[in-house]
């Protein structure tokens, strides 16, 4: 798959990693359209995403687009250039890395100011807490441009807003302004788009100072209720983490903050 850029959009183009106080920020920086993905970004965003949990000091990971927007999803004049094969790669390509935000052990956050579209929705459903400023909008018009949805990427509005709001929502083809999409279920946190970046962090601190066993305890229960069996409902084998759980114990006891350590 060949793709043409010009060599200020390729150097505008690019996943920006930072790391700070225990949290991995990753923003996706292509403000001149709206922080669209090309191929080569999605590749780049599951890598360094991937890589983000390699340092256990990472307890958070927030993702992010820069400016106004969150990322208007796959940039589509790149399909324009593709075969219907180079398309469906490129699709494959893009899946694979929502998966891979998706399945990640640490906690997610999206941070969503401006668009969330199309694919930038599924970005964003991904995380796991969303919070939206009152300029954000979501949105996936599959049916304006003949693309069809695979289960998992229904899956992950069903699971959050329901069948009806999901059909209503890929029917119409229409953006949700952030005010409908909170009610929806699609946002978890709506606040001022000054606000944003002081609550984002502030939010990933707070999650951030928990046990990380218990936290990816609960990441991975919740994805098993949501298809669950009678099977699964028999318990658990464990109820505590074995070195979280005295900590934790012992900071309660002692009145202060635990001090819990991200295990590999």
């Amino acid at each position: 798959m060949q793709v043409r850029t010009t060599r200020l959009e390729e150097e505008e183009a690019k996943i920006v990693y930072q790391e700070t106080a225990g949290l991995a920020i990753i923003t996706i920086h292509r403000p001149q359209l709206k922080n669209a993905l090309t191929a080569k970004m999605w590749d780049q965003l599951a890598k360094i995403a991937t890589q983000s949990i390699k340092n256990p000091k990472n307890k958070v990971l927030i993702l992010r687009g820069s400016g106004e927007n969150f990322t208007a999803g796959s940039d589509i004049k790149e399909f324009n250039r593709m075969s219907l094969e180079e398309a469906e790669e490129a699709f494959v390509r893009m899946e694979n890395t929502i998966s891979t935000i998706e399945n990640l052990p640490l906690p997610t956050i999206g941070v969503i100011n401006g668009p969330a579209m199309g694919a930038g929705l599924e970005l964003a459903l991904a995380c796991d807490i969303r919070i939206g400023s009152e300029k954000a909008r979501m949105g996936i018009p599959v049916g304006k441009l003949g693309i069809t949805l695979n289960n998992k990427f229904a899956k992950r509005l069903v699971d959050l807003v329901g069948p009806a709001t999901t059909k209503d929502f890929v029917f119409t083809g229409r953006t949700f302004k952030a005010e409908e999409a909170y009610r929806a279920g699609m946002l978890n946190y709506l606040v001022p788009e000054k606000d944003l970046t002081r609550f984002s962090i502030r939010l990933g601190k707070l999650v951030a100072s928990m046990s990380p066993a218990s936290l990816l305890a609960v990441k991975n229960s919740v994805k098993e209720c949501v298809n669950s069996t009678p099977a699964l409902w028999q318990g658990t084998t464990s109820f505590v983490d074995p070195e979280d759980f005295p900590e934790g114990v012992r900071a309660f006891v002692e009145k202060r903050m635990p001090q819990f350590r991200r295990k590999n």
